[in-house]
C-alpha cells in the first residue's frame, strides 16, 4: 500500500491549487480525482463554460504565487472588471464601486472556471506527485491512532498522514468522516448562461435586485475570432424555481427580450444566448472542518449564496491558510495530523467564512423581501453607504480580499517565479 504525507480528494480549482502549493512545499502528495485532469490550453470560442468566477485580488495573488496566472493570461479568456454597479429595482437606491477609488487598476477578474482548472492541471503535469484519475473514494478508516486509509472504487488502497476533502458540496470525505453540517435550500434557483449584448459592458460588473431575485451581468472578453464591437456577459439570474425553469425553456428570442426588460436595457438589446442552465441554490456549512488526520476545504466545508461571487474566493483562502499551517507545522517538527495543528487552520478560516456567509445571507433576505418598508430601508441604506466613503471602501476591500492579515500565498507575490 502506498503511503503519502497528504491525500487530496478532488482536483477542481481548490483541490488542484492545494496540490500545487503542497507539492511546491515539499510534501509527498496523492491526488484522487473522479474524472481526469484537463490541461487543454485552447477551446473554440463557442465552447464556453457557463460557470464563471469573480476572482478577488487575493485569489489572483494565490494563482500568481503558484505560477498559474501567466498560463491563464495566455489562454486569452480573462476579463478584468474595473467597476461594480448595484441598484434596487424597487426604488432609487444604488451603489457604485470603482477601482480608481481603491487606487487600483481593477477590482477583480471574471473568467470561466474551466480556465482556472486547466492552468492548474497544466502545472501539475510538471510536478512530482501521484495522480489517481478516474477514481472515487468508497471507504475510509476513521481510527485516530494511525494514518487514514482510503479505499478507491477499483479496489486499490492508499494511506496518508492527512486526508483533505476537496471534493465539493456533496463531499464523500465529509460524509465518511461523519462531520455534521448546517444547511438549507434557498427558494430560488440560478439560471446561468453567456449572452451577447448590443452595448459595451464597460468593464463593469452589474447587479440588479428585483422583487423576485437578483440579476447579475458579469463582463466577459470578446472572442478573438469576432469583431471588436461584439460584447458578451455571463449572467446569473436568481429566480423562484418554476420561473427559472420556465425561462430556461423559452425560445431564444423570447428569452433575450425578457432578459433585456428585466435588466432595464442597461446594456442595450440582448442579441443571443448560449445554452441555459438552472442550478439549485443551497447554503451549507460544516460544523467542524477537522478531525485528527482529516480536514475539509472549499465547498466540502462551505457553500454560499452566489450573491457576490465569493464562493471560490473563500475556497482559495482556505488553501492559502492550510498550506501556511502545514508548512509551519513541518518547520516546527509538529504532527500535522494532530488536532492542535489543524485547529489553527480551522480557527483562522471558520470565523471568516461564517462572517461572509452571514453577510451574504443577510443581503439575500433583505433584497429578497418585497415588503414596502424593507424596500425603503434598502434604498435609504444603499444611498447612505454610497455617500460614506470609509464604509464603502471597507466593503470593497472585503470583496477584493486585501489586507496584511492574509496568508502568504494570498498576498502580493514576490519577484516572479519561472513558469512552464
Amino acid at each position: 500500500m502506498s503511503h503519502f504525507d497528504v491525500a487530496i480528494v478532488g482536483a477542481g480549482m481548490v483541490g488542484a491549487s492545494l496540490a500545487c502549493g503542497l507539492i511546491d512545499a515539499g510534501f509527498k502528495v496523492a491526488l484522487v480525482e473522479a474524472g481526469h485532469l484537463n490541461s487543454a490550453q485552447n477551446w473554440p470560442s463557442d465552447d464556453v463554460d457557463a460557470r464563471v468566477s469573480a476572482l478577488s485580488l487575493a485569489s489572483k495573488n494565490l494563482l500568481q504565487n503558484l505560477s498559474a496566472w501567466p498560463l491563464i493570461e495566455r489562454m486569452g479568456r480573462l476579463q478584468a472588471y474595473r467597476a461594480m454597479q448595484v441598484w434596487d429595482a424597487c426604488g432609487t437606491g444604488q451603489l457604485t464601486f470603482t477601482a480608481a477609488e481603491q487606487h487600483l487598476p481593477y477590482l477583480g477578474h471574471i473568467l470561466e472556471n474551466r480556465t482556472i482548472t486547466s492552468a492548474l492541471h497544466q502545472l501539475l503535469e510538471h510536478k512530482q506527485y501521484h495522480l489517481y484519475a478516474n477514481s472515487q473514494v468508497v471507504d475510509m478508516t476513521v481510527e485516530e491512532s494511525s494514518p487514514r486509509r482510503l479505499t478507491l472504487d477499483h479496489g486499490e488502497q492508499i494511506s496518508a498522514t492527512l486526508v483533505v476533502g476537496a471534493d465539493g458540496a456533496n463531499s464523500k470525505v465529509r460524509q465518511l468522516a461523519g462531520l455534521p453540517t448546517r444547511e438549507w435550500d434557498y427558494p430560488h434557483h440560478a439560471l446561468v448562461t453567456r449572452v451577447k449584448i448590443s452595448k459595451p459592458h464597460d468593464d463593469t460588473a452589474w447587479q440588479r435586485f428585483t422583487e423576485d431575485g437578483i440579476l447579475a451581468f458579469l463582463p466577459l472578453p470578446t472572442p478573438t475570432d469576432e469583431a471588436k464591437n461584439a460584447h458578451y456577459c455571463s449572467i446569473v439570474w436568481s429566480r423562484p424555481k418554476a420561473a427559472a425553469e420556465a425561462m430556461q425553456e423559452l425560445p431564444e428570442h423570447e428569452f433575450c427580450a425578457a432578459l433585456g426588460r428585466a435588466f432595464e436595457g442597461r446594456l442595450g438589446e440582448v442579441l443571443a444566448t448560449d445554452q441555459r442552465h438552472v442550478i439549485a441554490l443551497r447554503q451549507r456549512h460544516a460544523k467542524r472542518y477537522i478531525q485528527k488526520g482529516l480536514v475539509l476545504v472549499g465547498d466540502a466545508a462551505h457553500t454560499i449564496h452566489p450573491l457576490a461571487g465569493q464562493g471560490v474566493n473563500l475556497g482559495f483562502l482556505d488553501v492559502a491558510a492550510l498550506v501556511q499551517t502545514l508548512v509551519q507545522a513541518k518547520a516546527d517538527h509538529l504532527d500535522m495530523a494532530s488536532l492542535s495543528v489543524l485547529q489553527i487552520y480551522q480557527t483562522q478560516r471558520r470565523g471568516d467564512n461564517l462572517r461572509m456567509m452571514a453577510l451574504m445571507e443577510s443581503f439575500a433576505r433583505l433584497f429578497g423581501n418585497p415588503h414596502p418598508m424593507l424596500s425603503m430601508l434598502r434604498n435609504t441604506g444603499m444611498n447612505w453607504v454610497q455617500k460614506l466613503s470609509p464604509i464603502k471602501q471597507h466593503l470593497a476591500q472585503q470583496a477584493m480580499g486585501v489586507g496584511a492579515h492574509l496568508p502568504p500565498l494570498s498576498q502580493a507575490p514576490q519577484p516572479e517565479k519561472n513558469i512552464i
